[in-house]
């Protein structure tokens, strides 16, 4: 009987062990689907210290262009406004462009930017968020850059009169990245809200939008220390040299016309 009563022992366990084994096994870290509550926020704003600039957006993108020489197809130059330097090296005299761009893009990212309390991933601010040109309040430009720039448009420029700069000549806009509406399109992963897998998806198969700029944003934050302190005050000279220059050019090349 001591056998009989064993196997009826076990029996119960081999049906549980047996069940254990062909339940599903859950995935340890799977998205939670959510729909938010409240809009995206940050805790902190981001700022372009150098010129005072702020924004309580979840990016902050710098673009700044030169006044340049280009030249034509065909044959010929034209005067443009340009984000990266165009090369020079070839030109007829007199349309030689500055070695380099005095002062280089920079792009900020939020790493305060929370919804519903939980952290926003920065892969969901690149993904879907939208950049928007918007004019600065420039009452915290320093006094060494206010008596180089004045508002231009929507931002700054370095030219004495805007309707005739010189080559050399830089101006500078800013642009604040915006969150669109959310809902649907993120969820909750590991403890952060990320884009959803069917928006990343729709993400990747959208078609990119040209950013001329983006090479340069890239090289200006990896250059970004050396822009400090009194850097960008020697650069600000450089371009006002520059312009100088231009001018006297121009004039001289006048006279000789006139002679």
């Amino acid at each position: 009987m001591r056998p009989v009563r064993r196997a009826a022992w076990l029996l119960p366990l081999a049906f549980a062990a047996a069940a254990s084994a062909q339940a599903p096994t859950a995935p340890a870290q799977a998205p939670v689907a959510a729909t938010p509550v409240d809009e995206p926020r940050t805790a902190e704003p981001l700022r372009d210290r150098e010129f005072g600039v702020l924004t309580r957006q979840f990016g902050l993108d710098r673009r700044v262009e030169m006044y340049q020489w280009q030249a034509v197809s065909g044959g010929g130059y034209q005067r443009v406004w340009n984000a990266a330097r165009i090369d020079s090296q070839g030109f007829a005299p007199g349309h030689e462009n500055p070695p380099t761009l005095p002062l280089e893009n920079q792009r900020w990212w939020s790493d305060s930017a929370t919804l519903d309390g939980k952290p926003v991933d920065l892969t969901l601010l690149q993904g879907l968020g939208e950049w928007r040109l918007f004019r600065p309040n420039f009452s915290r430009l320093p006094a060494n850059l206010a008596a180089t720039f004045q508002p231009e448009g929507d931002g700054l420029g370095s030219a004495e009169n805007p309707l005739d700069p010189q080559i050399g000549d830089l101006r500078v806009t800013w642009r604040e990245l915006r969150l669109p509406p959310l809902e649907g399109r993120v969820e909750l992963q590991q403890g952060r809200w990320r884009m959803s897998a069917a928006t990343a998806a729709a993400a990747l198969n959208a078609a990119p939008v040209p950013e001329p700029a983006e090479a340069a944003a890239e090289g200006a934050h990896r250059l970004w220390p050396w822009f400090g302190g009194g850097a960008l005050v020697i650069v600000i000279a450089l371009v006002g040299r520059r312009r100088r220059r231009a001018k006297a050019r121009a004039l001289a090349e006048s006279r000789d016309a006139q002679g």
